[in-house]
């Protein structure tokens, strides 16, 4: 199985500059990186320009509706994702979770939406930092991993281990700390029949490969270093062809 790079631009990027980076990005990865299956996630008013004809990255909405259909103004179900020509959803980001009060059961209706719409779903898990200065990263991991609990297991499943203090910060965590939390993620996911561990929180050109071959991982959820096509197809050319 592929590795997987999801590039996750949070809100940023007009509808120009969307479309300046997938131009950019094709010149980079030319008829695309052996070994990598890429995303981009992009804001939902750039979907359509931020798509490859040769389709050589598929979309990801970097959220989806807990509902699916209905009187609630400003929300995207998953069926408009799954017409928009997304393949992918993020489901759980931390700043959802924190921002946005986000909790398991809303979770758990949004993983379902995606189902019916059959697209994958990222999810995301992670810990704070004052929950890791206690040592209950572990701990963490498996409540936010309960919410998976009704989903699929021989559905196709993406999980994210996005430390909370490591998004933005500039401190990655090391590839011991991504290893074990992948190797935690996996034990407690073990029933599981196609899924890929992700890790996410400041990687960069510099520090992919080590994460990659010492961290357990499958590929990246990368967020501000996504922001540039060349940085991003440089991340996805860390990992092994």
């Amino acid at each position: 199985m592929s590795n997987l790079f999801v590039a996750n631009w949070k809100m940023n990027m007009m509808r120009d500059e969307a479309r300046a980076y997938a131009s950019e990005l094709g010149s980079e990865i030319g008829d695309g990186i052996p070994g990598a299956e890429l995303v981009v996630a992009p804001p939902f008013t750039t979907l359509d320009h931020a798509r490859d004809s040769r389709e050589r990255w598929a979309i990801g909405g970097q959220n989806v509706s807990e509902h699916a259909a209905g009187a609630f103004t400003g929300e995207i179900s998953s069926m408009m994702l799954a017409d928009a020509g997304c393949r992918y959803a993020i489901v759980g980001h931390s700043e959802r979770r924190t921002l946005f009060g986000e909790d398991g059961p809303m979770l758990s209706r949004k993983l379902a939406r995606c189902r019916e719409a059959r697209l994958v779903p990222i999810y995301c898990v992670g810990e704070s930092a004052a929950e890791r200065a206690r040592g209950l990263t572990t701990v963490v991991l498996a409540a936010q991993v309960e919410t998976l609990a009704d989903d699929p297991p021989n559905d196709p499943l993406v999980v994210a281990y996005e430390p909370v203090w490591a998004i933005g910060t500039g401190v990655a965590a090391t590839p011991a700390d991504a290893a074990s939390a992948a190797a935690c993620l996996r034990g407690l996911l073990v029933t599981r029949s196609d899924i890929r561990i992700l890790y996410g929180g400041s990687v960069n050109p510099g520090n992919a490969a080590e994460l990659l071959v010492q961290g357990g991982v499958d590929g990246f959820l990368v967020g501000g270093a996504s922001l540039n096509a060349k940085t991003f197809a440089a991340i996805a050319r860390a990992g092994p062809a």
